[in-house]
């Protein structure tokens, strides 16, 4: 099936003064054509990519774009607009819109198809020869040269591994280039083509472009790298395998600012090349990963990434420990607390336990005996290993995040003596960021080359991690123990309206990012504690995970209850999100929340306050760190924690239908008001 057909066409026609009537427009010529399912889903899967960054670009022409399990076949649907319409781009109204649809999973012979599109548009003769057309004859005919349909007109793929010939004698600056779009359908490829044309017109540059797109991925040979003097970023998501490029001049940017400004982001990387203070790529994930939105990264906003890429890398431990813990309660009673380490290292399946087990020279007795108790044991003891390793991984990977490798080692380490001294996880915060900075610090050390090979595997974890060892030896141990102690002692006194206030202050802050720094910051405070076994730090982790079940759970029963107040992808998230909620995966609200934050977030907010407030006021206690009401077992009252659910999940729920009702939202309510069936 042609990617473009005459009835996917429309010329000098008029579909709306906005970007939403004419991406619905477009959305609806896809539908009518028998290539999507649904003209809402498809037209709501645009928007949203719409939203995120416009799509307007050069020579007033605009490509929205996305993927859609709605679309059946790769498609192009293009309008020559009577009335030109703003998308976004840089030189005014676009009056050539291409609406690019591709199926969710397509295949990477459909996404390069309509990646050679999006090349083509970067070329002047093909947009005139758009605006030029008579028929839609005509520009089935211009596009299906361009895509390679037919055997006519291809467009070889760019070869970034090869570098360019450059004549004996002359004076060039090798530059090497990452380019990379959220979709890595359109924008990806245009930024790469529009600086390869500008640097082809240059003789002071030699220019090499590494797509990392979702047709295909040339990766640049390491010795171009080596040889590059500057290097440019224009990417809006992380660049992939980032280390080839530690120690090279940057120039970062989002990826449209590579189509707009091709020549500028050229000028700029031949500046930073000859500058010896130029910012450079150094070895760790969040010194080189653009965020889409500046150009460079402060150092505020490295260290709150580096620190949410700590809290992502330790989750795992606490997930997995706390849920061994938990079933070390089932299987062995909660008892098995008193002597688990006795009885997992002296006896065995050959020499099960009774009742009595004699624990640090004392005959201790437990409820139960036998395979029950041993096996709880012994799950009880592996999570006890786990969760011991929660402070040592948030440290070593927040300093990870801020100095790449060399960070790990004296990250762990720092986190390892936070624990000895009773500094507990605001000392593991303190020597993973700690520990990231001079180790990043040394690694921009200029060193003889004799000693290149060894800084990163022996120099650097050397000296951070004697550093480190001395800071929290000889000065922050001691004030951050009496910290950490006054917090376990401040919890720990908390009843009554504080307890409740308290829970209120959490629901507030797991439902305001929903999964976002302020929501993981919550579920740290939480998880930090749970190890100790502390009454109170276990009301808190109930309090946590009741609140932070509440969105989902709430946008999927007010999907149910008012369905059209909400778009059609909506109505399908709507059917799913429930799940996740039970299962404590805030995440599944994002999609909600995306599309209309103002009314979603504040309503989810009350809710979870409501439920964070119920949850430390009955007493409610949870063992377990994760799995939602799959470890009812691991929860004290089990009837309380279910209550508070519910209580916030109803409020939440009303709150969101009232805002949607009583304030609505037009574009949603446009897309809404679209038949169920289209």
């Amino acid at each position: 099936m042609s990617i473009i057909t005459t009835d996917l066409v429309r010329l000098d026609a008029d579909l709306g003064s906005t970007t939403t009537d004419v991406i619905t427009a477009l959305a609806g010529l896809v539908h009518e054509s028998g290539r999507a399912t649904s003209a809402a889903l498809l037209a709501d899967a645009a928007l949203a990519r719409e939203a995120q960054n416009p799509t307007g670009v050069p020579g007033r022409v605009a490509i929205p774009h996305c993927r859609s399990a709605a679309v059946t076949e790769p498609t192009l649907a293009f309008a020559r607009l009577s009335q030109a319409v703003d998308f976004g781009g840089p030189d005014g109204d676009a009056d050539l819109v291409f609406l690019i649809a591709a199926p969710e999973g397509g295949g990477k012979a459909h996404l390069k198809i309509l990646s050679k599109l999006a090349r083509a548009l970067v070329r002047g003769d093909f947009v005139d020869r758009l605006r030029a057309a008579e028929t839609p004859e005509d520009i089935v005919a211009a596009v299906s040269e361009v895509v390679g349909e037919g055997g006519v007109g291809k467009q070889p793929e760019p070869q970034p591994e090869q570098a360019p010939a450059t004549p004996a004698g002359a004076q060039v600056t090798r530059i090497v280039a990452v380019t990379s779009c959220p979709t890595g359908i359109a924008h990806t490829y245009m930024a790469a083509d529009a600086l390869t044309q500008t640097a082809q017109g240059r003789d002071d540059v030699e220019l090499v472009v590494e797509t990392q797109g979702s047709s295909s991925t040339k990766a640049i040979d390491p010795e171009i790298i080596r040889n590059a003097d500057a290097v440019i970023f224009a990417t809006d998501v992380g660049v992939r395998d980032k280390e080839r490029f530690a120690g090279k001049p940057v120039i970062e940017s989002p990826v449209k600012r590579a189509i707009n400004e091709p020549a500028k982001m050229i000028d700029e990387a031949l500046a930073a090349a000859v500058n010896p203070d130029a910012r450079r790529v150094a070895a760790g994930p969040a010194t080189t990963e653009s965020t889409g939105q500046a150009a460079q990264l402060g150092w505020a906003r490295r260290i709150q990434q580096a620190v949410m890429t700590g809290v992502s890398y330790m989750i795992p431990f606490v997930a997995a420990g706390g849920l061994l813990l938990a079933l070390g309660f089932l299987v062995g009673g909660y008892d098995v607390a008193n002597g688990w380490q006795a009885i997992a290292l002296q006896h065995s399946l050959t020499n099960l336990p009774g009742n009595d087990v004699l624990v640090d020279g004392a005959t201790v007795t437990f409820d139960r005996a036998g395979l029950s108790l041993y096996l709880g044991a012994v799950l009880f003891a592996t999570g006890q290993m786990a969760m011991g390793f929660i402070v040592a991984a948030l440290s070593g990977y927040t300093a990870f995040a801020l100095a790449g490798r060399p960070g790990i080692a004296p990250g762990f380490v720092g986190g390892a003596i936070s624990v000895l001294v009773g500094a507990g996880f605001i000392g593991g915060l303190v020597t993973g960021i700690l520990a990231g900075l001079v180790a990043y610090w040394i690694g921009n050390w200029k060193v003889p080359r004799v000693l290149s090979s060894l800084m990163p595997v022996v120099i650097i974890p050397l000296l951070t991690s004697l550093f480190v060892g001395l800071v929290m030896f000889l000065l922050l141990g001691r004030p951050l123990e009496d910290l950490m102690t006054g917090l376990t002692e401040w919890l720990s006194s908390m009843s009554g309206s504080s307890a409740v206030v308290l829970g209120i202050i959490l629901g507030l802050m797991m439902c305001f990012d929903l999964g976002g720094p302020v929501n993981k910051a919550a579920y740290l405070f939480a998880t930090a504690g749970l190890s100790t076994g502390d009454e109170s730090s276990m009301q808190i982790m109930a309090a946590v995970m009741a609140a932070g079940m509440v969105p989902p759970i709430a946008l999927s029963m007010a999907t149910i209850v008012r369905q059209k107040l909400f778009t059609p992808a909506e109505q399908e998230n709507g059917k799913s999100a429930w799940l996740l909620g039970l299962s404590f995966i805030s995440e599944g609200a994002i999609p909600f929340a995306a599309a209309d934050p103002l009314r979603v977030i504040p309503s989810m907010m009350v809710g979870g306050a409501v439920t964070g407030a119920v949850s430390m006021g009955l007493g409610v206690g949870s063992r377990a760190p994760h799995g939602g009401v799959f470890v009812l077992f691991a929860i004290d009252p089990w009837w309380g924690f279910l209550l508070a659910i519910i209580a916030g999940t109803v409020v939440s729920a009303i709150a969101v239908i009232a805002l949607k009702q009583f304030w609505p939202n037009k574009a949603s309510q446009a897309m809404a008001a679209a038949p169920v069936s289209a």
